[in-house]
């Protein structure tokens, strides 16, 4: 398995790959197709359109990359766009069907496990509105005070873990929740 030094995000998605083989490139340019504040939250390999790329799903979008030699293509689905998500699995891989804006997007070769996500994740955000500048979702369930800081500080955890924050971020905020109790 290859490893990447691009960004923290993007190199905890990579390492999660199965394999990097024809993706080696989109991982590594990733970045410049990402808009600021942008963060991945997983990636897969796919063929859509004329050949082999990247999938990536961020806080955003979806993304399909692909950085050839000669030139790139960059197809991306706003969630708010996004009305249904179709996986069709076979033996070891299958394809992510998008449906977005009327038009229907079929990422296809997608690895079995990884589509599974995309497409359970995908439906998520749809269902749950999860994303800046869609429709609120509805409220959640109360939840006990003990339960809310223990997931407000494995949270606190994943980002340090990830290098989302320098450890005196983590040491004020894993402070500032511990007084709210």
């Amino acid at each position: 398995m290859s490893t990447f030094n691009v960004r923290p995000d993007i190199d905890a998605a990579a390492a999660k790959l199965g394999s990097t083989l024809g993706a080696g490139r989109e991982i590594n340019h990733l970045p410049e197709v990402l808009w600021d504040g942008e963060q991945v939250e997983m990636l897969a390999t796919g063929v859509y359109g004329k050949g082999n790329g990247l999938l990536a799903m961020t806080n955003l979008r979806l993304i399909f990359f692909k950085h050839g030699i000669t030139g790139q293509q960059v197809e991306d689905f706003p969630y708010s766009k996004i009305s249904s998500v179709q996986w069709a699995g076979g033996m070891l891989g299958g394809t992510l069907i998008v449906f977005a804006s009327g038009n229907k997007a079929e990422i296809k070769q997608v690895p079995k496990a990884a589509g599974k996500g995309f497409a359970d994740k995908l439906r998520m955000h749809i269902a749950t509105g999860s994303v800046p500048g869609s429709p609120a979702a509805p409220p959640a369930p109360a939840v006990p005070q003990q339960q809310d800081v223990a997931g407000r500080l494995a949270t606190l955890d994943q980002l340090r873990g990830v290098g989302a924050i320098t450890d005196a971020e983590y040491q004020d905020r894993r402070t500032a929740i511990i007084n709210s109790i």
